[in-house]
C-alpha cells in the first residue's frame, strides 16, 4: 500500500480527499476483469464503490493508504442508509431508522454522492452521472422520493460525525537521524508522507493509539540482527537468494492496496449472491477496519520512527550490533515509502481486510462459502495475475512475506502490523457491524 501520484505534494496536509500502511504503488486504473454482476439488489452498492474508486484512484489520485480512510467514510455512509431502512444490521453510530417504504437502493445511491460531493467537489460531474444513472434504475415515485431523502440524512450524519477528527492536524516530523531513527530515503527522499494519520480519529477504536504496540526489537537484540539479516538476503534488488517465485509475490503486493481489495469485495460479494444489505455490510466492515488499520499503523510509524531496511543496511556500522555489518551499495528490490518502517501498514490493512471477510464469511453461512473455504480472488495489475486464497492464514503468510522480499520491512514489523490489523477486523465484524 505504499503508493503515491507524483503530482500529490508529500506535506501536504489537509485534504481534499483521505492512506494507510506502508503504501507505495503509483495508482493504476487496471483491475481485474469484472465478475457478471448479481442480480441481488446489491448492484448500486458495486457501482457506487467503483464509483467511489474512480474518484479516489483516478480523479483525486491520493496516496494508497489515504483512499482507505475514504473508503471507510462512503461506506458507512452507503451502509447505514440501507440498514437504516432494511433492517438485519445495526447501524453505525446512528440510532436513526427510516421510512420502511422508501428505496434503499435510491438511499444508498444518494448517500454515496453526497459524501463524495462534499469532500471531492472537482469531481461533482462524475458523481452527478453516476447518480442520474442509480436512480433511472429506480421507479419515480414517493418510495425513491424518500429514499433520496434519507440518504441524504445519513451521508449529512456520517459528514458530521467526521467533522474535526485531526485530518487537517499540522504534524511535522523533526526526529534527529540518530541509529535507528527514520529519515528520508533514496532515491526520492522525501519527507514523512501523511503525517496527519496519526492525528486522526478512528472510525471504530477510540483513538490512534488504542492498539500502539511495544517498541520494535532493539538495535543490539539479536532479533533485530536477524531481521536484517532476511532482508538483506531475500529483499535486495539483485538477491540470488530469492526465488522466482518469491520475487513475483512481492511483486503482486506491490499494487495499489485499496483497489486489489475494493475489487476483490465486489467479486466476493458477487459469486456468493449477497442481497442489499449484506453487501452494504461487507464493504462498511472491511473498509472501516482498513481505514483504522491505516490509522493505527501511522500512529505507530510515527511514534516508533523505527528506520527503514534500506538505510539500517547501509548505516549498520552505527547500531551497536557485532551481528550486523555495513553495505552501503544495498538497494531493495521494491521503492522504499516515504514513512518509518514499524509497523507495516499493508500488513495491518491486509489482517483486517482478511479477517472480515472470513468471519463474515461464518456469519453469512453456506451462501458466503463453502465449508472452511475463504474464496479470496486479488488480482494484480502489477505482475498480470491472480491468486485464489482459500484460508486467511495463507494470504497473510504471502503479504508478510511479500515485504520483506520487496526489502521494504523487517519481519518483525509485518508481524506485528498484521497482528493489529486481524484484531481490528474482529472488532469490526463482532462489535461494530453486528445483526439486530
Amino acid at each position: 500500500m505504499d503508493a503515491r501520484p507524483p503530482s500529490r505534494t508529500l506535506g501536504r496536509t489537509l485534504l481534499t480527499g483521505l492512506t494507510g500502511l506502508a503504501l507505495a504503488a503509483v495508482p493504476c486504473t487496471a483491475t481485474a476483469t469484472a465478475a457478471p454482476e448479481p442480480t441481488t439488489g446489491a448492484e448500486v452498492v458495486l457501482d457506487w464503490n467503483r464509483t467511489a474508486e474512480a474518484v479516489l484512484n483516478q480523479d483525486a489520485k491520493l496516496y494508497s493508504a489515504e483512499q482507505f480512510v475514504w473508503h471507510g467514510f462512503v461506506s458507512a455512509a452507503v451502509y447505514n442508509a440501507v440498514v437504516g431502512i432494511e433492517g438485519h444490521f445495526k447501524p453505525y453510530k446512528w440510532r436513526v431508522r427510516g421510512p420502511h417504504d422508501a428505496s434503499p437502493e435510491a438511499a444508498a445511491a444518494t448517500a454515496a454522492h453526497r459524501v463524495l460531493s462534499t469532500y471531492f467537489p472537482a469531481s461533482k460531474s462524475r458523481l452527478d452521472t453516476a447518480l442520474h444513472e442509480s436512480l433511472a434504475k429506480i421507479p419515480d415515485g414517493p418510495a425513491e422520493d424518500r429514499g433520496v431523502t434519507f440518504g441524504e440524512r445519513a451521508a449529512r450524519h456520517l459528514v458530521r460525525l467526521r467533522a474535526h477528527d485531526g485530518r487537517d492536524a499540522k504534524v511535522t516530523y523533526d526526529r534527529p537521524p540518530t541509529a535507528g531513527v527514520w529519515r528520508p530515503t533514496p532515491p526520492a527522499n522525501a519527507e514523512f508522507a501523511l503525517p496527519w494519520l496519526t492525528r486522526t480519529r478512528p472510525l471504530l477504536l477510540d483513538s490512534p493509539g488504542q492498539l500502539l504496540p511495544e517498541p520494535p526489537p532493539a538495535l543490539t537484540s539479536r532479533q533485530y540482527a536477524a531481521d536484517v539479516a532476511e532482508v538483506r538476503a531475500l529483499g535486495g534488488k539483485d538477491s540470488t537468494a530469492r526465488t522466482a517465485r518469491q520475487t513475483e509475490t512481492a511483486r503482486f503486493f506491490a499494487d495499489v492496496l485499496p483497489v486489489q481489495f475494493q475489487t476483490a469485495y465486489r467479486g466476493w460479494a458477487t459469486r456468493h449472491g449477497l442481497d442489499l444489505a449484506e453487501t452494504a455490510l461487507l464493504f462498511a466492515a472491511a473498509n472501516t477496519a482498513t481505514a483504522d488499520a491505516t490509522i493505527s499503523a501511522w500512529h505507530a510509524k510515527y511514534t516508533h520512527a523505527q528506520w527503514r531496511p534500506i538505510t539500517a543496511i547501509r548505516l549498520a556500522g552505527t547500531d551497536g550490533n557485532p551481528a550486523t555489518e555495513p553495505d552501503p551499495d544495498w538497494e531493495p528490490l521494491l521503492r522504499t515509502p516515504a514513512y518509518p518502517d514499524y509497523v507495516s501498514g499493508h500488513c495491518a490493512v491486509d489482517g483486517a481486510a482478511v479477517t472480515v471477510l472470513d468471519l463474515l464469511g461464518d456469519r453469512l453461512g453456506d451462501r458466503a462459502r463453502d465449508g472452511d473455504d475463504l474464496d479470496l480472488r486479488i488480482a494484480s495489475a502489477v505482475t498480470g495475475t491472480t491468486r485464489t486464497y482459500h484460508s486467511a492464514a495463507d494470504f497473510n503468510r504471502d503479504v508478510r512475506d511479500a515485504r520483506v522480499l520487496g526489502g521494504v520491512h523487517f519481519r518483525t514489523s509485518d508481524d506485528v502490523g498484521n497482528r493489529m490489523g486481524r484484531h481490528i477486523g474482529h472488532l469490526s465484524v463482532e462489535r461494530h457491524f453486528t445483526p439486530v
